[in-house]
């Protein structure tokens, strides 16, 4: 049974994913106390698997939150780049990332917002928006099968890449008008698959990740995470969970498929308007997710504390054209916080997708032969570009 304070609300966040939880964040502690702010997802953002590998940069995330064991799987201190033969080539940096606890890192965040003070509810799904006559959005949220209404003067969508409820918003990205290239992800919870507590591995190939890579990351000391992402174009002549199990019984035939889950990534970037009418998009709703890597953690933190600061600005502005310029500006510092280098992978993505294995094989052996501890990731990154000269040719759009 759904039960809210009000009937109305100065700010309603859609989705409790880390985008809609830190968009919450950032809004009280911009403005402690002055605005009446309720986050809404339709589950409990710690009770269901999420789609995601759940590893992140460690300086990039202290930036945003504050580490805590309690939600820390592994600490990483470095990647193995495997090619399609099956050359492995290290990479060490010492506490370079974490693989998280999703379900714990939410229940923190939430936590926290909730002691700011906003209402939480993760039993609503939000089903509808229309613009009222006094210029809020009404709001239609389902709970089971019961219905409900509520109004707000801000909506942050926040709910996902299957974002449906701003579609009827004029000028925000859609899935039907944004450049959001969205790609089928897939993974295993699995045992008996060899691997190392302390790094994850990358994997190559067109025979099973075409357009993509594969993964397998560490999560309990016994446990992996061992997926897989492909480019879309693929989407029919190599499905993402058939694909995924043979390369596991093929690979890993010890392996024990503990469950399989799935989504999809929009891995796109695009100039389109991010906010209109006091409608703000963040996370993969909004597409900031990187394009090459496909990581969207952080990302999603960095476009919800851009959508949650700027709600505190909108509402503190009674100017149509004031406000009107807050919402066009979510685009522009979205673009100097990520956008832009996200703009650079997408124009090379093409070419990414297009190295044959054989160059990655040869990559692979260069890199092989230098010591480990002169390695860095800048010189595996030239070493697969200068494998081939025409490589530098397709990813030519990543310098512009």
């Amino acid at each position: 049974m759904m039960r809210f304070l009000s009937k109305e609300y100065d700010v309603l966040i859609c989705g409790a994913g880390p985008a809609g939880l830190y968009a919450a964040f950032s809004l009280q502690k911009r403005a402690p106390g002055r605005f009446k702010v309720a986050i809404v997802d339709r589950k409990s953002p710690w009770k269901e698997p999420v789609s995601c590998a759940e590893a992140v940069s460690q300086r990039i995330l202290a930036r945003y939150w504050k580490p805590n064991e309690y939600w820390i799987r592994q600490h990483l201190n470095g990647v193995f780049f495997t090619s399609p033969d099956g050359t492995r080539v290290g990479f060490q940096q010492k506490e370079c990332g974490y693989i998280l606890d999703r379900a714990k890192f939410h229940h923190e965040i939430a936590d926290a917002v909730a002691s700011l003070g906003v209402e939480c509810d993760f039993s609503s799904e939000v089903i509808h928006l229309s613009r009222s006559d006094d210029s809020l959005w009404n709001v239609k949220l389902r709970s089971g099968d019961e219905e409900c209404g509520l109004k707000a003067k801000v909506v942050i969508d926040a709910t996902g890449p299957g974002s449906k409820i701003t579609r009827g918003v004029p000028g925000l990205e859609t899935l039907e008008s944004g450049n959001f290239d969205l790609e089928p992800a897939i993974f295993a919870i699995a045992e008996g698959i060899p691997h190392d507590v302390h790094h994850i591995e990358l994997l190559f190939g067109h025979k099973y990740f075409p357009g993509g890579y594969g993964w397998v990351f560490p999560r309990d000391g016994k446990t992996v995470n061992v997926g897989l992402v492909n480019a879309r174009q693929y989407l029919r002549t190599y499905p993402p969970r058939e694909t995924l199990l043979k390369f596991i019984a093929d690979s890993y035939p010890e392996a024990k498929i503990l469950s399989v889950h799935g989504g999809g990534i929009p891995c796109g970037q695009s100039f389109r308007p991010l906010a209109a009418l006091g409608v703000f998009k963040a996370g993969d709703a909004a597409s900031t997710v990187n394009p090459i890597s496909r990581s969207g953690i952080i990302e999603a933190m960095k476009s919800g504390k851009i959508a949650g600061e700027s709600a505190v600005d909108w509402l503190a502005s009674e100017l149509e054209e004031e406000r009107r310029d807050i919402e066009d500006s979510i685009r522009t510092h979205w673009m100097e916080v990520q956008g832009k280098s996200h703009l650079g992978l997408a124009r090379a993505k093409d070419g990414f997708a297009s190295i044959k294995d054989s160059q990655f094989d040869r990559a692979a052996h260069k890199l092989a032969s230098i010591p480990i501890e002169k390695r860095s990731l800048f010189r595996i990154f030239f070493s697969v570009l200068s494998s081939s000269p025409s490589i530098f040719w397709k990813m030519r759009s990543f310098f512009i």
